[in-house]
């Protein structure tokens, strides 16, 4: 009897946040992770170590983590940084599991996003991979605008390999394939994803999909049969990079990939009553 590999679902309430218009206050956000903490998602994107000036929705994410109670819980929390500085405050804080980094295939974006170059970046990731490795941290790369840009930049599958192969040369041992303005289509997810697992055996692929709600279910498939085994989500899908475009394509729906994947008999358990509290919570905030 074939068995197939549970799904490491990712709860990214940041990449929801991020874009936000209006601030949410900070108590909301609080009361919103500690909910998400309940459910059992396997990591929680739970905020930024990034310019406030750039991001000023999460220029509260030190106090957000403070007042978490996160001991004891089976879901892991991830920060988002963009520089050593970042990556050295995100390092205080015990209760980050992981630092996530993104890297873009994309010169465009990468400017865009980090105000640095390609090279420039991949210099930034090893000297984030050391302050991660010795505060016992995980780093995971983001391979932005990883299935082709908005940009005219060149794209190929193998400029995403040579990218990725550099990275796990600096240590890396995470990637997730980011189709930050939600373009590609399913055969390019399932194509570029496979590539890259084929190729990284020993590497954890994921994939932070963003999609228009008929298109997740088609995107998420083919990462599946691609052999992901890590899946980014939000609930209510909302989301994206306020770095990327004015229109953003929102995040694939956790809501709608829970039962999914529970039909598949590939989602650890997963705690009803609380999800549906974060749905609620949801709902208010980002109505």
């Amino acid at each position: 009897m074939t068995t197939v590999a549970p799904i490491q679902l990712v709860e990214c309430p940041r990449d929801a946040m991020q874009g936000w218009k209006t601030f949410i206050p900070t108590e909301q956000k609080i009361n919103y992770l500690q909910t998400l903490l309940d459910v059992g998602f396997h990591t929680l994107d739970a905020g930024s170590f990034v310019s406030a000036k750039a991001i000023p929705q999460m220029a509260d994410t030190a106090t957000v983590l403070s007042a978490l109670d996160w001991k004891g819980r089976k879901t892991d929390l991830l920060v988002i940084v963009a520089n050593e500085r970042g990556a050295a405050e995100a390092a205080q804080f015990e209760q980050v599991a992981y630092m996530g980094f993104p890297f873009s295939i994309s010169p465009t974006f990468q400017f865009r996003n980090t105000n640095s170059s390609q090279d420039e970046s991949l210099a930034r990731v090893r000297a984030i991979q050391q302050i991660a490795a010795q505060a016992n941290k995980k780093l995971v790369v983001y391979l932005s605008m990883g299935f082709g840009n908005p940009y005219g930049d060149l794209y190929s599958v193998d400029m995403v390999w040579e990218w990725a192969n550099k990275l796990v040369d600096e240590g890396v041992t995470i990637l997730s394939l980011a189709d930050t303005v939600g373009l590609a289509k399913s055969e390019d997810v399932f194509a570029t994803t496979q590539e890259l697992i084929l190729r990284m055996p020993a590497i954890s692929i994921g994939v932070h999909l963003h999609a228009a709600p008929h298109q997740w279910e088609d995107k998420l498939a083919a990462a599946l049969r691609a052999g992901c085994t890590r899946v980014d989500g939000a609930l209510k899908g909302i989301g994206g990079c306020p770095m990327a475009d004015d229109h953003l394509v929102g995040n694939m729906d956790s809501a709608l990939m829970i039962p999914y994947l529970q039909q598949q008999g590939r989602l650890p358990a997963i705690n009803q009553e609380a999800l549906n509290k974060a749905l609620q919570q949801a709902a208010l905030i980002f109505n």
